[in-house]
């Protein structure tokens, strides 16, 4: 395993300068360039909020803002943007990938090492434009943010386990890459990101232990809603699984890779 990450070290320039290429290329053409990373993201958040906020005249407890919600729901969209773009990519990672793979010679493993890369810069870049906002709208940061490098960190893992594993699934069949995008549909709206976890009914609240995602999007919310440390019983867990994700992932691609070529 460890062989895996001396040769991607060698080949950190092929990596930096991958991520690098397909930033430019994304917004070469566009004249509103980076922004269109921020743009939808921060619509859906308005949607939301609009809806809550207004027309249903919803509150929320703990925060005495007008725009409590849309600072609420931001927070929840941060987290949850970065892990389902990484887990979207990763499943259909090495199909697109495929010719590459077979014409050109290179650690295969940078393959999802650039992609992780361009998600963390598209996050970075909302994470900056959320902060101005929530300046604007009279919720400045706090000394909390310090503790978003490390939600980021189990954030990544726990997205690359999962998408290592169903990329590597989805070569050998196919329909994974159909379904992944319904499960993460369902996945969405089982973790409190639309709705504070006090309306559900507390005889259900511990069925939020089977979502993964949970302690984490609950996590950027305390950080950056209240402006409180995270929960760390919960994050450890979530770190436990994550590094089991990620080892069983690196394990399957490892003895897969020649299967994959040939399935490519």
């Amino acid at each position: 395993m460890l062989d895996l990450f001396t040769s991607l070290w060698h080949y950190r320039g092929f990596v930096f300068s991958s991520i690098r290429n397909e930033f430019v290329a994304r917004f070469v053409r566009s004249r509103l360039g980076a922004i269109w990373m921020i743009l939808n993201p921060l619509a859906q958040v308005t949607i939301y909020a609009l809806i809550l906020s207004a027309v249903l005249a919803a509150k929320l407890p703990g925060i005495d803002n007008r725009y409590a919600y849309a600072i609420y729901l931001t927070a929840g969209i941060l987290a949850w943007t970065l892990f389902s773009e990484i887990v979207l990519r990763s499943v259909t990672l090495f199909i697109e990938n495929g010719n590459l793979m077979k014409k050109i010679m290179f650690p295969r493993i940078a393959l999802p090492t650039i992609t992780v890369g361009s998600c963390l810069l598209n996050n970075v870049m909302l994470l900056l434009a959320i902060l101005i906002i929530f300046t604007l709208l009279g919720h400045p940061p706090a000394a909390a943010l310090l503790w978003l490098p490390f939600l980021t960190l189990i954030t990544v893992a726990l997205a690359v386990g999962f998408g290592m594993i169903l990329g590597v699934l989805n070569v050998f069949i196919r329909d994974i890459g159909q379904v992944v995008p319904i499960g993460l549909q369902f996945l969405f709206w089982f973790t409190p990101i639309v709705y504070p976890v006090s309306i559900i009914p507390e005889r259900l609240q511990h069925w939020l232990l089977l979502n993964p995602v949970y302690p984490v999007v609950h996590a950027y919310q305390n950080v950056l809603v209240y402006h409180a440390p995270p929960d760390f019983k919960k994050l450890a867990l979530v770190a436990l699984v994550s590094l089991g994700l990620m080892t069983l992932g690196l394990f399957m691609f490892r003895k897969a890779g020649p299967e994959m070529v040939d399935a490519l």
